[in-house]
């Protein structure tokens, strides 16, 4: 069971004409279940505002909550 704080952060494998994703970059992942129940993840991306991405530009990353805290530290 993952703890409340813990938080969602995937890796993008594809940024097709979205100049604001970088390959190879881990992203946060906001919740939002109509975004998923559609294909899409809401993600903070290098604008630093969160917006609709296809899941298919990304795959998941498991982390420890200190190397999540680390990567929100440093936005």
């Amino acid at each position: 069971m993952r703890e409340a704080r813990e938080k969602k952060f995937v890796l993008c494998v594809r940024n097709d004409e979205c100049e604001d994703l970088e390959l190879r970059k881990v992203y946060q992942v906001l919740p939002d279940k109509k975004a998923s129940q559609d294909g899409y993840l809401r993600i903070i991306d290098e604008s630093g505002e969160d917006y609709l991405y296809p899941e298919s530009y990304f795959v998941p990353v498991s982390m420890s909550l200190r190397a999540q805290n680390a990567l929100l530290v440093a936005r």
